[in-house]
């Protein structure tokens, strides 16, 4: 396990460069990133359902996911709509991820002595402002779609490349 977590740490670290240095051809490809997800996510839910042997609405709803994955991928038209749909639901998501900051910020005015709660209110001020300016502007989203998207995957990756060392130190 420690081995696989590396090597996919170190795989997911690469792909976040790839994204920082093609920021454009990462957004234009994300559509097909969402109709792989649900592929997986309705394939699971499929299997799932299959072997506990439940077949509700959560069973039609993971057809539905392989389905809606099938037509974006066949009518090129939706899946150009979905990259748009993309754009404001990240604008949307740096907005609230600003809020919770703001709040988070004033929590730990209350509970934690010292300056690090400024911290926390700056990047949400920060965060909340992308967010209303790629709203306003989603252009600026459009390029910095794949930066965004490299620096969550790089971390992602070193996350998991020291939760691997973790793995070994716990073993010992």
């Amino acid at each position: 396990m420690k081995v696989f977590s590396i090597v996919f740490g170190v795989l997911i670290a690469i792909c976040g460069l790839s994204c920082i240095f093609t920021p454009l051809i990462t957004f234009l490809e994300a559509g097909y990133f969402l109709v792989i997800l649900l592929f997986v996510y309705g394939t699971v839910g499929i299997i799932r359902s299959v072997s506990s042997r439940t077949y509700g609405m959560d069973f039609v709803f993971n057809i539905l996911s392989i389905i809606l994955g099938v037509v974006i991928l066949a009518v090129p038209k939706l899946k150009l709509m979905t990259d748009g749909v993309l754009l404001y639901l990240m604008a949307f998501w740096f907005m609230l991820q600003g809020i919770i900051n703001i709040f988070r910020s004033m929590r730990q005015k209350k509970a934690v002595k010292g300056i690090g709660w400024v911290w926390t209110l700056t990047l949400g001020i920060l965060g909340l402002l992308v967010g209303i300016y790629s709203v306003i502007h989603p252009r600026l989203l459009v390029l910095t779609f794949g930066i965004l998207v490299g620096v969550y995957f790089i971390e992602s990756g070193i996350s998991m490349i020291v939760m691997a060392q973790d793995i070994t130190r716990d073993e010992e």
